[in-house]
């Protein structure tokens, strides 16, 4: 498991630094230092389910580079990131130091969050789209989940539906349902010296690992660490173009099937409250 981990973080701290490019490529991230009142498109789209979320003590899982953790602190809340890539922590704190917004950046794993942060603190969890699919165990990530948040907080998850992981993307005639959608022992294998946006450079650690979680086995999960379930919403669109050539960008950066955009949910936003 440590080799997938170790190889994982490779491909992500090469990615971070392509990422964070101030040249135009990248995540375009000169536009939060020029515009103090941006928000992210993923956080744009989660505004409405999420709520008013200011004043709330909030850890952002799996957080990047940072820009959506921005958005939340520019939402009002008290914004904590967590990423397991050194170099996302970085570029993440070279960002706000830019910026000016308060934020702050722990480095660690998402196993080790609650070592790393006060257990029972927190009254908002974030966790944003294509971030589970990293982690080879949805238990796991449920129990830090449920250690983290103070009683009576909240998980708010926006993730790429399971459907849309079991798909094959390098098929672009028609929807091939291909790989797992259940949550195997060992993960998919990857190799691919591209990213999800435009860089000036191929990726060097190209090897990466990969593991599906069902819809049923994430809600399984949350209830077993003792969550409950308050809200479960399907999406026909994803932040990105998840299967080149067949899909088309909305006004809102959302991209949805070019035909029949309702055959199949593309991604799904859950929350939780713990108990209290």
């Amino acid at each position: 498991m440590q080799k997938y981990l170790d190889t994982n973080r490779a491909n992500w701290d090469e990615r971070a630094a392509l990422h964070a490019a101030r040249n135009g490529f990248g995540y375009g991230v000169q536009r939060y230092i020029e515009d103090r009142a941006l928000l992210s498109d993923v956080v744009r789209f989660d505004r409405e389910r999420l709520g008013d979320v200011a004043g709330l003590r909030t850890v952002h899982l799996q957080c990047h580079i940072g820009t959506d953790t921005l958005s939340l602190a520019r939402l009002g809340a008290h914004v904590t990131g967590l990423d397991f890539s050194p170099v996302a922590i970085a570029e993440a704190r070279r960002l706000v130091a830019e910026t000016g917004d308060a934020v702050d950046f722990v480095e660690s794993d998402v196993a080790g969050a609650s070592a790393v942060l006060e257990p029972g603190s927190f009254d908002l969890v974030y966790t944003g789209i294509g971030a589970l699919c990293w982690l080879p165990r949805i238990t796991e990530w449920a129990e830090v989940v449920a250690r983290l948040l103070a009683p009576g907080g909240r998980l708010f998850l926006r993730e790429g539906h399971p459907i849309l992981w079991a798909m094959d993307e390098r098929l672009d005639d028609d929807l091939h349902l291909r790989f797992s959608y259940f949550e195997l022992a060992d993960p998919m294998e990857w190799d691919d010296d591209s990213t999800y946006v435009p860089t000036d450079r191929p990726i060097v650690a190209s090897k990466t690992y990969e593991w599906n979680h069902g819809l049923g086995e994430v809600v399984t999960a949350l209830l077993g660490a003792g969550l409950q379930i308050t809200g479960l919403v399907e999406h026909d669109s994803v932040p990105w173009e998840a299967l080149p050539g067949q899909m088309q960008e909305r006004a809102d950066g959302e991209y949805a099937l070019a035909e029949h955009p309702g055959v199949a949910p593309l991604s799904y936003t859950l929350q939780a409250r713990k108990p209290g």
